[in-house]
């Protein structure tokens, strides 16, 4: 059978599955099943897929996964999380848009302690958002900078599908996890200026009002109970990491521990807490677990029937410029995320990117942080767009997802010029990496 042959039944045929509602994993398996018959000899092809699967999962490079996620669950459950916001607000007084700034500010710190987009996002919206309508702020003034700040927890280290990636790709997980870093700071300080910018473009969109002003013994104070210990979280996942003190499964456990015990010291650590952040931990681990199984195979029989080493010689055929290609590369991944989830989207086009990466030599971890601002933004790309659904879920009844498409429009923007600054300046990247090589 042609490349283009194979090609077309495997990944044309997993897009149709999930076209007509299969789930994602069920149509891996699948499609794998109907590629292991036909290029890897019936039966024999089936005991392989079983073997290939098997071992996917048992890989300590996953081990990380679930630690980050019980970690941000433990944080929103224990209220962590709530009195880091909380202390944050003490801060801000009385400015225009203070609710804007605190969901920026407060969602970053959170996005550095819990690894989830989806969990940053849904503690946001259903923390913030009640308050910010009734202060009388503007639809795109309350979704736009929830929606933004929920995806730099894809970015910012501790991020779960950093790790899947660097696992999935053979690239450097301590690395890549730290290369996120300076990118997702700069991010969040471009989601400030936007804020700024939309104010003062609008000044109704963000209506002052008189808040009680804490004083600065009391901003002190919170900020020491609430927010200060929270940097024991942070050098446990990324300290640890940067100094070379421990692998990031070691500082993902140490970060999980590091939670129990903050909990427990401000006595917020009960049977009901872990027990609903273990169920959490529980379905969404499984979740990616199914398609890892389902995927990787899915790999290994796109390069036994000769489709990834097609598509690599059919792409590499008219010479382009290797930024051309980068920028194709990025234009692929914001459509499929239209209609596929993160982990879907990975599984389907590193086995063809991963080769394309090298061929044109591109760094492997400034590609990785590239690609994990690119599977962000397909976050919040109509129409499936995961983040979408959270913050209309989380929204007043009503709430259309072209509002929230809409209200995240500036936010998209300064996500692509970042991207572009990478393209400029790779050394924000790899800055921090290469204190570790060093």
């Amino acid at each position: 059978m042609a490349w283009y042959e194979a090609t077309l039944l495997m990944i044309g045929g997993l897009l149709a599955l999930m076209f007509f509602g299969m789930p994602v994993a069920i149509a891996f398996l699948a499609i794998n099943i109907v590629g292991v018959v036909i290029f890897m000899g019936g039966m024999i092809g089936i005991d392989q897929l079983v073997a290939n699967a098997t071992t996917s999962v048992t890989s300590f490079a996953l081990v990380p996964v679930p630690l980050f996620l019980i970690m941000g669950e433990l944080l929103f459950h224990t209220g962590l999380a709530i009195r880091v916001f909380d202390a944050l607000d003490k801060c801000f007084g009385g400015i225009k848009g203070r609710l804007s700034y605190l969901t920026v500010g407060g969602g970053t710190i959170f996005a550095t302690l819990s690894g989830s987009s989806m969990a940053n996002t849904a503690m946001l919206g259903t923390t913030l958002m009640p308050d910010m309508i009734k202060r009388g702020y503007k639809p795109h003034m309350i979704m736009g900078p929830i929606l933004a700040t929920g995806g730099l927890a894809m970015i910012i280290p501790p991020s779960s599908l950093a790790v899947l990636l660097g696992s999935l790709a053979r690239i450097d997980v301590g690395a890549l996890l730290i290369a996120g870093l300076v990118p997702g700071l700069v991010l969040a300080l471009m989601f400030l200026a936007t804020i700024r910018i939309q104010i003062a473009l609008d000044p109704d969109a963000a209506p002052g009002y008189a808040a009680e002003r804490a004083s600065v013994s009391e901003i002190v104070q919170a900020l020491a109970v609430d927010v200060l210990p929270m940097g024991i979280v942070v050098f446990a996942v990324v300290g640890l990491i940067l100094l070379g003190w421990a692998t990031p499964t070691e500082s993902a456990a140490f970060g999980a521990l590091s939670v129990v015990v903050l909990a427990a010291c401000y006595r917020t650590l009960s049977w009901e807490a872990v027990v609903r952040s273990l169920t959490g931990t529980l379905k969404v681990s499984a979740m990616m677990l199914m398609i890892i199984v389902g995927s990787t195979t899915f790999s290994q029989i796109l390069a036994f029937s000769g489709a990834s080493s097609g598509l690599i010689a059919f792409a590499t055929s008219f010479e382009l410029n290797a930024y051309v290609v980068l920028a194709i590369m990025f234009l692929v991944l914001l459509l499929l995320g239209m209609f596929m989830d993160q982990l879907s989207i990975m599984m389907l086009t590193l086995p063809i990117f991963m080769p394309l990466v090298a061929l044109y030599g591109f760094d492997q971890i400034w590609f990785g942080v590239v690609m994990l601002l690119a599977l962000e933004l397909s976050l919040a790309t109509p129409p499936f767009g995961l983040l979408l659904f959270v913050m209309v879920g989380v929204s007043p009844a009503g709430t259309t997802i072209g509002q929230v498409a809409r209200a995240a429009l500036p936010y998209i923007a300064c996500t692509l010029l970042l991207v572009v600054l990478l393209a400029l300046f790779p050394q924000m990247a790899l800055w921090l990496p290469g204190l570790i090589r060093s």
